[in-house]
């Protein structure tokens, strides 16, 4: 039997508002597929459930009890948010995280392998908390996307719907790219067409530096 090499996997991150989901879809249509951690996390929590059958959402419900469960057998975001969100909601909000990352992680892996069984050499991991998950340890290379804070603001508050006070506000509790050991930055404050190019220069980068 053909033994299935594992594909590389290509870190995307990026703060809130940056582009990552577009320039997911740009590296897809160069031919390198994305695994969207964010869909990750809804499937493992979800009523159909993925990965090791129920482990993630059991583990979860002995953390905030069993309330945390819907009878569809879905994850209760409403009871987790107002804890992890609360004024005291430090610990559940680090527990949380300790806890889904590295299901989440697992699950990504996963989904790397089943690309890998269809001839994909290269895998973009498109992750927001890219390295607080440890993610960015099982990559072998990381694209940032970015752009000026007064960009980020305006496109959050117009996708949440919220003032542009409250968006700067959520911006400013993330990194910025700067900070962080990243290997390639994709600016987003320019036309969808620019980015589009740039995206399929780095994507033959990446064919030729991982033999895709």
């Amino acid at each position: 039997m053909k033994k299935i090499k594992t594909p590389a996997l290509i870190g995307l991150c990026g703060r809130s508002g940056s582009g990552k989901g577009t320039v997911a879809s740009f590296f897809a249509e160069s031919g390198i597929p994305s695994i969207d951690t964010d869909a990750v996390w809804r499937d493992l929590t979800g009523p159909t459930g993925c990965g090791k059958p129920g482990e993630c959402l059991a583990a979860l419900s002995r953390i905030f009890g069993d309330g945390a469960v819907l009878p569809d057998g879905s994850l209760n975001r409403e009871i987790v948010r107002a804890a992890v969100f609360a004024e005291d909601g430090a610990e559940k909000r680090e527990l949380l995280n300790r806890t889904s990352h590295p299901f989440i992680i697992e699950e990504t892996l996963r989904r790397a392998e089943g690309l890998g069984s269809r001839g994909f050499r290269a895998v973009i991991v498109d992750a927001p908390l890219l390295f607080e998950s440890g993610l960015d340890e099982k990559c072998d290379l990381i694209i940032a996307t970015d752009a000026p804070d007064e960009v980020l603001i305006e496109r959050i508050a117009a996708r949440d719907g919220i003032d542009p006070e409250r968006a700067a506000k959520r911006l400013a509790a993330q990194n910025r790219p700067e900070e962080l050991p990243v290997d390639l930055l994709i600016d987003t404050d320019r036309p969808l067409s620019s980015i589009k190019k740039d995206v399929a220069r780095i994507a033959q980068i990446i064919k030729e530096k991982f033999k895709v």
